[in-house]
């Protein structure tokens, strides 16, 4: 194929971090097994972070973003794929050092590529993305961890985010007591109709003060925040039960005690969803497809825009204004 196509590059002139849709051709793309024409992709924070100089994501440019893809087969040098597959990739190196989903083709290594699961369509699976996937991995880890329907609510932070809004559906999927947190007083309603019980404010959960041991309020908790709020959360975790940490929205530093730890028995569960060993990956995007598929997924979509608006629309993320997912149609 010889025809150019539109990707978006993010360039370093003078200093400044530029994002624009060009054209460029196959072989400006790097070396991968598998040729996949992308149909969709999705925002997410650390694509934000990929076209801000400033986010320590991206080391050289110019480079294309976008950190999921779903698409077709075009070409495939290993005998897993063929032509026509409906294929998933996310994580590995996508998007952050390998060339990324925001482009109209991506050439990517088989080992980061997922057969698309039966029971989801591309455009459902980007609509979930990374975003999705973290969602359900931290729900399988709390569950490996022991909890229960019956062991009472959890706690979902940053709820109207994309790994939150997700979580927030899901467990309520799984019949658990969700507890759903938010900075944003106007999207409790919002936060319900996914199906949390309760909606609680980002003071709530931590109001500027830290204590050792606090009353304890939930059964387990989903936290896509980090920072200080993670440690108030630690402290207020019943006995027994676990905290799933995926993000760092709130810092890196996490200012706690080892009491929640030996005087409760509390769990602190990292998700990792960049190198989650293909095995599980795949078993966590079979679980995305059955039980804990959700009827109603285009609820989540705050927009779906296209390439060309994806410049304009990458810096919301960093700032927090964005509830739920922005799907990319390519």
């Amino acid at each position: 194929m010889q025809k150019p196509f539109k990707a978006l590059v993010v360039e370093d002139q003078e200093g400044v971090r530029h994002a624009t849709v060009q054209p460029i051709q196959l072989n400006d793309l790097p070396e991968g097994d598998v040729l996949i024409n992308v149909h969709y992709s999705g925002i997410n924070y650390k694509d934000g972070l990929a076209a801000d100089r400033n986010g320590q994501v991206v080391k050289q440019t110019p480079f294309i973003p976008g950190i999921d893809l779903a698409g077709e087969v075009v070409e495939s040098s290993d005998d897993r794929f063929e032509p026509g597959d409906s294929v998933v990739a996310t994580s590995y190196e996508i998007g952050v050092s390998h060339f990324g989903g925001y482009s109209q083709f991506a050439r990517v290594p088989a080992d980061w590529v997922v057969p698309l699961p039966k029971g989801l369509t591309l455009k459902e699976s980007m609509i979930l993305g990374t975003a999705g996937f973290t969602a359900a991995l931290s729900i399988q880890r709390l569950e490996e961890n022991g909890l229960t329907p019956n062991d009472g609510e959890v706690l979902v932070t940053g709820a109207t985010g994309g790994v939150g809004s997700l979580a927030v559906a899901m467990l309520a999927r799984k019949n658990y007591a969700v507890v759903a947190s938010t900075g944003k007083s106007a999207d409790h309603e919002y936060l319900k109709n996914l199906g949390a019980t309760k909606v609680i404010s980002r003071e709530d959960v931590y109001d500027g003060k830290l204590s050792t041991l606090g009353k304890q309020q939930w059964a387990s908790a989903v936290d896509p925040v980090g920072g200080e709020p993670l440690a108030s959360v630690l402290s207020k975790i019943k006995y027994r039960g676990s905290v799933a940490v995926s993000g760092l929205t709130a810092g890196g530093k996490v200012p706690t005690s080892v009491f929640p730890f030996i005087l409760r028995g509390v769990s602190l569960l990292g998700i990792d969803s960049v190198y989650c060993p293909m095995a599980e990956r795949i078993q966590i995007w079979e679980r995305l497809a059955t039980d804990l598929k959700l009827s109603q997924l285009e609820q989540h979509v705050a927009e779906e825009i296209t390439l060309d608006q994806v410049p304009e629309r990458l810096p919301a993320i960093l700032k927090g204004k964005i509830r739920g997912r922005i799907l990319i149609r390519l």
